[in-house]
Formats: structure tokens, sequence, C-alpha cells
């Protein structure tokens, strides 16, 4: 699916061209309404200005949940963790063709000791897809609270929200302009039942649907669920198919 294939791919670009090896070419939210970043002054556009043809560089996105502290999906920067300086994260950019907001460097990049990725159907499966940026400085806030975790991911209600700059459909490759949609949270036996065993409650829960789904370059980016973050962007079978929901890492852990 988009929100995998091509952020690994231009990780590895990243990483090539910053160690001075020569490198070749290498997940906006499906429905929903355009947004202010000023709604969500805690969300974090994750990218590598220098080396991603892409507006801002971005090609991921995450979450302040403390003054150096940003949460994101693994499978976005385990490749750069020889080269945490390659990767920037910026603050309050509505457009990401704008010059809005602040951006901060990267220091240290932590990968989840679980994380491990598995195959579905021609599909990469991330497990435990969590990582934490360090920031180079400190962010004032607001932080984004991390809900407690449940068993049953709607505990805190059938609905969330998505919000991110990625693709608008599967074969959109132009949004550059921050989104936000409400989608129903899948309960963990429709999701088994789209995914098979490489579904796995114990770190993922699904969301989304025909009318509301992430896509392309919003891999990291978060799901609230009143208010709380719940999940990061992760894997799935395409964007908003019929059967086919998307898989959110749950946040339910960063000390590591």
């Amino acid at each position: 699916m988009f929100r995998i294939r091509r952020i690994a791919a231009a990780l590895t670009t990243a990483v090539l061209i910053g160690l001075g090896v020569p490198a070749v070419p290498a997940t906006a939210i499906v429905g929903g309404d355009t947004t202010e970043a000023s709604a969500y002054p805690w969300l974090a556009a994750v990218g590598s200005p220098l080396f991603f043809p892409r507006p801002s560089g971005q090609f991921c996105g995450g979450a302040l949940i403390a003054p150096d502290r940003v949460v994101t999906a693994a499978h976005c920067v385990e490749l750069a963790r020889l080269l945490p300086q390659a990767i920037t994260v910026t603050f309050g950019r509505t457009d990401l063709r704008s010059h809005d907001g602040v951006i901060v460097g990267v220091k240290e990049i932590r990968i989840h000791p679980d994380f491990r990725e598995s195959d579905f159907d021609g599909e990469t499966v991330h497990h435990s897809d969590l990582a934490i940026l360090v920031l180079d400085e400190p962010r004032p806030g607001p932080f984004l609270e991390i809900a407690a975790p449940q068993h049953d991911p709607r505990a805190y209600g059938d609905t969330g929200t998505i919000v991110g700059w990625g693709a608008t459909s599967e074969t959109d490759t132009s949004n550059t302009h921050l989104r936000s949609a409400t989608v129903p949270i899948v309960s963990n036996a429709t999701c088994a039942a789209a995914y098979g065993s490489a579904f796995d409650p114990a770190d993922m829960f699904c969301a989304g649907s025909t009318a509301a789904d992430t896509a392309e370059y919003d891999s990291g980016e978060p799901l609230l669920a009143s208010g709380r973050l719940l999940g990061l962007t992760s894997w799935g079978k395409g964007s908003a198919r019929p059967g086919f929901p998307g898989v959110y890492a749950y946040v339910t852990t960063v000390s590591f």
C-alpha cells in the first residue's frame, strides 16, 4: 500500500545521500475537509527538506507528547537512525508549500524494541510501529495526551478523528493542505476478518471506511479519540477500499 512503500524508499534515499552514497529515486486524508494547523499545535510534519522532493520535505507525521519528544511510526524513520540529522519536524504549517510555522531538528531516533515487519497479501505489516524523535530543542507545548490503554479500541467511542497532509485518493500525489476527517473505529473482530493473522490486537487496531481513510504520506499521523492520541497511521491494503479499513499502531507506551 502507498502508506508504506514510498516512505521506506524516501528514507533510504535520504540516508544514502546524507552518507555521501549515490541513491536512486524512491501515506491526504481521503474524505474530510481542509483545516488549519492552529487547531492542532502539537501536530508535526516529519520530513527531510533537503532530500525528499515534496513541499516541506514531508513524508510522514507525528505528535508532540513532551517538550522534546515527537511520536511517529517506526517504519517512517527506522532507516534514518544512522543519520537523525536528516530528519526535521515542522509545527504550525497548514500548507506544506508555505514557510509558516517552526522547524525543529532531530538529534536521536528511538525505535520501539518490538518493532518488526511481516507480510499480508504483498503488503508490509508493521508491528509495534512506534518511534520517538528526540528534538534538538524543547517546544513549549501544548502536548497531545495519550489515551489510557484499553482492550477494546472503541472504549473511547465509535469514531475517531484523523488529521494529516496525505493524499486524497490512491492516485493523488499533489495534496499539500492539512485535512481532517471523522472515521469509524472498527471492531477487532471485523479487522481480523479483513486481515487474518496479520492483525494483532495487542499492538494495532482498525479504523476507516470507503468515505474516509488515510493514504500516502499519512503514516505516523494521529488518530484522536475523545481528544486523546489513540493510534498512529501504520499500514493497510489500499486506501478507502471496501472491506479493508486502515490499520493504526496503538500508542500504549512511549517509555523506550
